[in-house]
């Protein structure tokens, strides 16, 4: 398809909203799941480090 302008080609043929919505839908659902798998590894990291700590302190009370 050939637009003259960029309002033509914003509006889509009369289906503009349904196109940009979309795409504006999965942009934004992108970057939330982004932001919960930033959280998500970020708590399983603090996690880990917790509790090798804990191993250590442990390792280190049960040595004679």
């Amino acid at each position: 398809m050939i637009w003259s302008s960029f309002s033509e080609f914003a509006h889509m043929g009369g289906y503009g909203f349904y196109v940009w919505g979309s795409l504006g839908g999965t942009a934004a659902l992108m970057l939330i799941e982004m932001a919960w798998v930033k959280q998500s590894r970020s708590a399983v990291v603090r996690q880990i480090t917790q509790e090798w700590t804990a191993a250590a302190v442990q390792a280190k009370e049960a040595q004679p």
